[in-house]
């Protein structure tokens, strides 16, 4: 199986992509409009995608010293246990996400806060919701 190292460009760019929501957050003293968000969205994607980056090139940097380790996390990856029960946490995790977006949704909209602040939220959230009945019909044609 050959790695490619997509991932570490991938973490450069979360790097970037951080370290250019953090300048334009400390450095624009009036922003206006679109430039209100776009620095706290860079930030935010940045964050979650240099962690991911990062785990993985630190996995990726353990296998490679120990093939007994990567032999086990291969099978526990492929276990039907192991399958069956990230599949049920997930399924709870978004049954929660689900009641706790939405709370945090009216939240803001009550607290009056910015109105391009509170479309991207809704639009998240509308987007999470239709891709969750996009795949319970594709799934429920498949079976």
């Amino acid at each position: 199986m050959k790695k490619t190292n997509s991932i570490y460009y991938l973490t450069a760019v979360a790097f970037v992509l951080l370290a250019g929501g953090i300048y334009f957050i400390k450095t624009n003293n009036n922003p206006q409009g679109l430039l209100r968000v776009l620095p706290y969205i860079c930030f935010g994607l940045g964050c979650s995608i240099f962690g991911h980056g990062m785990g993985e090139i630190l996995l990726r940097f353990a296998v490679k010293n120990n093939p007994a380790a990567a032999k086990k996390l291969e099978i526990d990856k492929k276990d039907e246990r192991n399958l069956a029960i990230a599949n049920q946490a997930k399924a709870k995790a978004y049954d929660m996400m689900v009641l706790v977006f939405g709370a945090l949704i009216l939240a803001f909209a009550l607290m009056d806060i910015d109105f391009t602040m509170l479309l991207l939220l809704v639009f998240a959230y509308m987007f999470l919701l239709g891709s969750n009945s996009f795949y319970r019909l594709k799934y429920y044609k498949e079976m």
